[in-house]
């Protein structure tokens, strides 16, 4: 929906076709649901536009307006007068500096819980919804004027999936990642990268992933908390021990391969420029820190700057002629497939605009060719069944990449939800070296009326890995029918994996693979491959239906590979007042059963083979 006249605010400098009068010089044209901010506007200009928004999207779960707000270099706020910052469904907030201690926000950037009524009255607030949302590129200098008192000392950043802090920096007071002012406050989050917090209260997290950051003190842990090149993180416990080391944290030294997303940052003449971190390996501690961040600047004039309203044809005419592609805020309609086929190019989506499938259409094609990255998209599965929604390289053209590996990073699917939608596959990654951080492919257990159900959101598996040396970094897939993820390629390693089955099967028949083995394994590793590695992985149960449903494994490897090759995986079973069935192994027969038997209990395998 268009709201360039909604945006127009006296002293608010916008990204719009036709600029109003005050709007910045020089500034691009991003569409009319990209607020532009600058230091210069009244504290008071800024908050109300950011709070009418946020009124449109704290709600807004199965929408399909999207924003995002941009903050150009410098303060904004007081101790005395802060700014305060709500972030809704579908809202980016970012700073547009090169460094994110190049923007600073006095108050608070939060997301807090939302409250549903329940029988007999009250209410229950929870963030277990609070998807589709994005943090970045900034300062946050804690500041209690305007607040309630209970959350005067943090900023609240209380999220599930798809829900991505970057380049984050908080200073003043804590980071919490659960909004305990309200309850019971359950979340199921989320990811972190590349970011620096004075200390980090988990609380109700049920899982958590963060990356190559600084933490000063981390409060605890639910089912699985992860790290990997994090200063300051706890070490490792798992499973959980309170009387010993608390957990259940997982926690490696350095992350094996990382590159951090893409971002649009405006330089000190004033011009637009996306800014492509470097690659990085064996990394720990935040890119920023101690210096510029190693990478390439990219002006903005080299981007081919997309609206929903733009053809996919357009924007192929375009990739060919080698520019980049940048999305603004929206729902784009995609019948054909859109072709990534150049060397190094930039996808990057602003305010997570979203990809909807037509009449069955694979949506991204991306050749196996160096350095392509693939950035801050959404992808809806349409109503017509794509056999596939987006591929990564091709199964006939392997070329080796590992310098330059094709790179996604926030990269968000659906499956049903705000609409019904099939695939059979959702992605796959045919390029060898791949990177994949921070990925959520979901087949909606809930969304819009009839967008869901066994015979509407039909999806049989989240991704097929048939690279070699692929690495995931933060890898949620939930809810698909058959086998959530395939591994064919060699040598892949998972850091962190969440998973849900799915709730739904109508019976244990429907749910079977030949032989009568019960259900499907969350991640399936071919019986070829000879080395894999995966360490945080978890993999949850709870079947819907009144049945007695059963998975007989949550994940099953070659016993031949070598030990210890998996690490720290959990099953546990959700729900135990409205669910049945479960999980009767972790892994290949191994750990024990999660079933309505020991509900809330976490079944962990240490390490396997």
């Amino acid at each position: 929906m268009a709201l360039a006249a909604a945006l127009v605010v006296p002293g608010l400098a916008l990204a719009t076709g036709v600029a109003p009068a005050s709007a910045a010089a020089g500034d691009p044209d991003l569409g009319p649901n990209v607020a532009v901010f600058d230091p210069s506007m009244a504290t008071s200009t800024i908050q109300a536009k950011i709070d009418e928004i946020a009124a449109k999207q704290i709600d807004n779960e199965m929408g399909s307006d999207r924003y995002a707000l941009l903050f150009k270099p410098g303060t904004y706020g007081t101790a005395a007068a802060p700014l305060n910052v709500k972030v809704g469904y579908y809202t980016e907030v970012a700073g547009l500096g090169l460094n994110p201690t190049d923007v600073t926000i006095n108050g608070h950037v939060d997301v807090v819980n939302r409250c549903f009524p329940v029988p007999g009255g009250g209410q229950s607030c929870i963030a277990l919804n609070n998807f589709w949302r994005s943090l970045s590129n900034l300062t946050i200098d804690v500041k209690a004027i305007g607040q309630d008192g209970c959350r005067d000392s943090a900023t609240f950043w209380a999220v599930s999936q798809a829900a991505p802090m970057r380049r984050v920096n908080v200073t003043g007071g804590n980071l919490s990642l659960m909004d305990y002012c309200s309850g019971p406050s359950f979340a199921s989050g989320g990811f972190i990268s590349d970011s620096k917090a004075t200390f980090v209260i988990s609380g109700s997290q049920q899982q958590w992933y963060t990356r190559d950051s600084t933490v000063g003190g981390w409060s605890n842990g639910v089912w699985n908390q992860v790290f990997s090149g994090v200063n300051g993180a706890p070490a490792t416990c798992f499973p959980a021990d309170a009387a010993t080391c608390g957990g259940p944290y997982t926690t490696l030294a350095k992350t094996p391969v990382s590159k951090e997303k893409p971002y649009l940052y405006v330089d000190a003449a004033g011009s637009w420029n996306v800014f492509v971190p470097a690659l990085r390996r064996d990394s720990s501690g935040t890119t920023w820190e101690n210096g510029p961040t190693p990478g390439t600047s990219v002006p903005l004039s080299r981007f081919f700057v997309a609206k929903p309203s733009t053809s996919v044809r357009t924007i192929n005419e375009q990739l060919e002629r080698g520019k980049h592609l940048l999305l603004t805020p929206g729902v784009y309609d995609i019948a054909r497939t859109i072709e990534v086929e150049r060397a190094n190019t930039v996808v990057l989506g602003l305010g997570l605009p979203s990809l909807s499938a037509q009449r069955g259409a694979l949506v991204l094609d991306v050749a196996d060719a160096r350095g392509i990255d693939i950035a801050g998209v959404m992808v809806d599965a349409g109503p017509v069944n794509s056999k596939l929604l987006i591929r990564i390289g091709s199964r006939d053209d392997k070329v080796r990449r590992s310098g330059t590996p094709v790179a996604l990073q926030d990269v968000f699917v659906r499956i049903g939800g705000p609409q019904i939608g099939k695939a059979t596959v959702t992605m796959e990654v045919n390029s060898d070296d791949a990177l994949l951080d921070n990925l959520w492919l979901w087949r909606a257990d809930h969304g819009n009326p009839g967008t869901v159900g066994w015979t509407v959101n039909t999806a049989d598996t989240g991704l097929v890995v048939n690279g070699d040396d692929v690495t995931a970094t933060g890898l949620f897939v939930e809810h698909y029918q058959k086998t959530e993820v395939i591994w064919n390629g060699e040598r892949g390693n998972v850091v962190f994996f969440q998973n849900e089955l799915p709730y739904d099967p109508p019976s244990q028949a429907a749910w079977s693979r030949p032989g009568g083995v019960k259900g499907y394994p969350a991640l399936k590793v071919s019986n070829r491959v000879k080395a894999f590695t995966m360490t945080g992985a978890g993999s949850y149960s709870f079947f819907n239906q009144g049945l007695d449903i059963f998975a007989d494994n949550a994940f099953e490897v070659p016993k031949t590979l070598p030990k210890g090759s998996l690490t720290n995986l959990l099953t546990i079973f959700l729900d135990p007042a409205n669910g049945k069935g479960g999980i009767e192994n972790v892994v290949n027969g191994v750990g024990g059963s999660s079933t309505i038997a020991n509900p809330d209990v976490p079944v962990t395998v240490v390490s396997y083979p």
